[in-house]
């Protein structure tokens, strides 16, 4: 149990942030990173700087070349891609250094942003690896849009937008009041917080009506549906973007395309995993009565496929611990977890609406 603030003051209820715990270790000075993978290999030349930021028309090719390297005199390497966007192909052998390739050419249907992230290990035993690096690649239609055509809400370089939920609301699957309702946008989270949600294309119908499609916080993850425009507050901009990697137990904050926060992280154990994909924060909660929880947790729109019973229906979190010695590892229900220094620090930096993406 856990005390949480409400308009109602203080509950003690179990919130979904319990559920698990995604773990940021602070790089400054975790002594438990030594139980997790060792990071050493170095990126070098040409590989884009970390946070990159690459723009491509549809129809267009792209081509990323990365190369990393040891300091052990001979170390074959490998380089690797957590999950692809569907068409594009990443191939690497065991070199010295190591190299890899990404190829892809988007199609019009993958207008929007995308978080690829590259990774390198050695042959030999035990593994070194290298920090994974991220980038944001911008996909946008090559032709002029017509008026009735949907329209981004994300843009280059990183740019995304969020808006407050005003008013309870059915999501349906086209923007029209005909089309099948996917799912219901709520104003209010578990933890009775106002509700945020993640802009991602807008359509003005044939009648003038502006409709936004947003995401859910439903099963599966991932969801998405077409609200319309009234039921959001204002349109707000952000230029941060939280990445996890779940294998390596890492977490990056980037803000504009620059790495400002990294730290290692402990995530959900095999039997309770935490959930891979594009999500944002829609909440910070404060005042628990437990300190397993820290001072402070991130509120997700991700949701457990396993524990779907637990209260409000096992929404996802990110959180600090009073345990830090057990971090990094695999460690928790499905939450992120991370010392109280980590989580203290990641709360002056990530903005409220910020994505997260979780490979």
């Amino acid at each position: 149990m856990t005390g949480v603030w409400t308009k109602k003051g203080w509950v003690k209820r179990t919130i979904a942030v319990a559920i698990g715990t995604l773990a940021l270790l602070a790089l400054a000075g975790a002594g438990s990173a030594a139980r997790g993978p060792k990071l050493a290999l170095v990126w070098q030349v040409p590989t884009p700087s970390d946070g990159a930021a690459f723009t491509v028309n549809a129809g267009a090719s792209l081509t990323i070349t990365l190369s990393a390297s040891s300091s052990r005199t001979g170390e074959l390497v490998l380089l690797g891609s957590r999950t692809l966007p569907g068409g594009a192909t990443f191939t690497s052998a065991y070199s010295n250094p190591g190299t890899g390739n990404l190829t892809w050419t988007p199609s019009i249907q993958q207008a929007g942003e995308h978080v690829l992230t590259f990774t390198a290990q050695t042959h030999n035993l035990p593994r070194i690896y290298a920090q994974p690096r991220s980038f944001v690649v911008y996909v946008q239609k090559s032709r002029t849009p017509a008026p009735d055509d949907e329209f981004a809400l994300s843009g280059p370089g990183g740019v995304s937008r969020w808006a407050y939920v005003s008013d309870s609301v059915r999501a349906r699957a086209e923007p029209n009041l005909s089309a099948r309702v996917v799912g219901r946008l709520p104003a209010m989270t578990p933890e009775l917080e106002q509700n945020i949600t993640l802009l991602l294309n807008g359509k003005v119908d044939e009648r003038g009506k502006y409709w936004v499609r947003v995401r859910l916080p439903m099963l599966p993850n991932g969801s998405t549906g077409w609200v319309p425009r009234g039921a959001l507050g204002a349109f707000r901009t952000l230029t941060t973007r939280l990445v996890i990697d779940r294998r390596l137990f890492n977490a990056t904050l980037y803000r504009r395309g620059v790495p400002i926060f990294r730290t290692r992280i402990g995530v959900g154990k095999a039997q309770w995993p935490t959930p891979a994909g594009e999500f944002h924060v829609r909440e910070k909660l404060s005042g628990f009565k437990d300190p397993i929880y820290g001072p402070l947790a991130f509120g997700l729109n991700a949701r457990s496929a396993v524990l779907t019973d637990w209260f409000g229906g096992g929404y996802i979190g990110i959180h600090g611990t009073n345990r830090p010695q057990i971090l990094p590892g695999r460690v928790s229900h499905g939450c992120i977890r991370m010392p109280n220094s980590a989580i203290l620090r990641l709360a002056r930096l990530m903005p409220l609406g910020t994505p997260v993406t979780i490979h």
